[in-house]
C-alpha cells in the first residue's frame, strides 16, 4: 500500500458518512481525494503513525514541486523581491497566509485559494493548531490582525496568518487602513519572532475584492516605510501575470519568475 492510500484509508475510516468510497486507480486522482478529505476534516488530533506517513508523502510532494530559496532569488531593491510562483515551495522564515476570520483554513474541497494550499501542504497539524488558538481567543479573527504557527511541512518555518479587509463595492478609507494593518501585524510578528525574512501573497485581492493595483500600493509603500526601522527581508510572492506586472513597476521594473503555479492568490 502506497503512503496516499494508506492516508486516505484512515481519513475515510473516521467518517461513517463517506462509507463505500472507492479508491481511485491514477495518482492524480487519489491525490484529489486526499486533499478533500483533508480539506473537510474536523481539528482533530490524529494519531503519530498517520503523522508520519503524511509527513513523508507532503515532503516528497513538495520536493517534486521544486523548492526555492530566498537566498537564490535576487532583490528587486534593497532587501525586497519579486517572485511569481507557488508560496508553499519557498524557503524562507514565514509565508503569510491571507486567511478568514474563522483562521482554521478553507474547508472547500480542492479549493484553489492560498488558504486552502497552505492547509493542503503543511498538514493537518495546521488546522489543530490554529483551531486551539482561536479556541484560546474565543472570538473570530478581526481584520488586520495577525497569528503566528509553524510551517510543518511546508518549506518555510512559520506560517503568519492575517485577515485582510473584505471589499464589496467602493474601497474606503477603513479598507486601506485594515489592509495596511494586515502587512504591519504580519512583519511586526516576523520580527518579534526573530525572522528574518517573510514572504507575503497578495492579500485581500481574490474573493476579497481588494483591487489589485491599490492593494499593491499599500503593501509596497508599508513595507519600505517598515524596513526603514527593522531588517528583515521582504519577498512579494504573485500568481498572476496582472499581479507580476503591477509589482514589477511599483519595483522599478524588476523581478523573478517561479517555476509552479499550483495556487491562485
Amino acid at each position: 500500500m502506497s503512503k496516499v492510500e494508506y492516508l486516505i484509508k484512515y481519513l475515510l475510516s473516521e467518517r461513517d458518512d463517506l462509507r463505500g468510497i472507492e479508491m481511485p486507480e491514477s495518482e492524480t486522482d487519489k491525490f484529489r481525494l486526499y486533499r478533500s478529505l483533508v480539506n473537510i476534516r474536523p481539528a482533530v488530533k490524529a494519531d503519530d503513525d498517520f503523522l508520519r506517513a503524511e509527513d513523508e508523502y507532503l515532503t516528497g510532494l513538495t520536493g517534486s514541486k521544486g523548492i526555492t530559496d530566498i537566498a537564490d532569488l535576487s532583490p528587486a531593491e534593497d532587501g525586497i523581491y519579486l517572485w511569481k510562483g507557488d508560496i508553499t515551495t519557498l524557503r524562507c522564515g514565514a509565508a503569510v497566509n491571507a486567511a478568514n476570520s474563522g483562521m482554521t483554513g478553507c474547508w472547500q474541497p480542492c479549493h484553489g485559494c492560498i488558504d486552502n494550499c497552505i492547509h493542503t501542504f503543511a498538514g493537518v497539524r495546521l488546522r489543530c493548531r490554529c483551531a486551539e488558538i482561536m479556541e484560546e481567543q474565543g472570538h473570530d479573527e478581526p481584520a488586520g490582525r495577525a497569528k503566528i504557527t509553524p510551517a510543518y511541512n511546508l518549506p518555510c518555518d512559520y506560517v503568519i496568518h492575517t485577515v485582510g479587509p473584505i471589499v464589496q463595492g467602493r474601497v474606503t478609507d477603513e479598507h486601506c487602513r485594515l489592509l495596511e494593518s494586515s502587512y504591519k501585524s504580519c512583519l511586526g510578528l516576523a520580527v518579534q519572532n526573530g525572522i528574518g525574512s517573510i514572504a507575503f501573497c497578495c492579500i485581500s485581492t481574490g474573493v476579497f475584492g481588494f483591487p489589485q493595483d491599490r492593494a499593491a500600493q499599500i503593501a509596497v509603500r508599508t513595507v519600505r516605510e517598515f524596513r526603514r526601522s527593522h531588517d528583515i527581508q521582504v519577498i512579494f510572492d504573485v500568481f498572476g501575470d496582472v499581479d507580476y506586472e503591477i509589482y514589477r513597476k511599483l519595483l522599478g521594473g524588476t523581478g523573478a519568475f517561479g517555476n509552479n503555479k499550483s495556487i491562485r492568490t
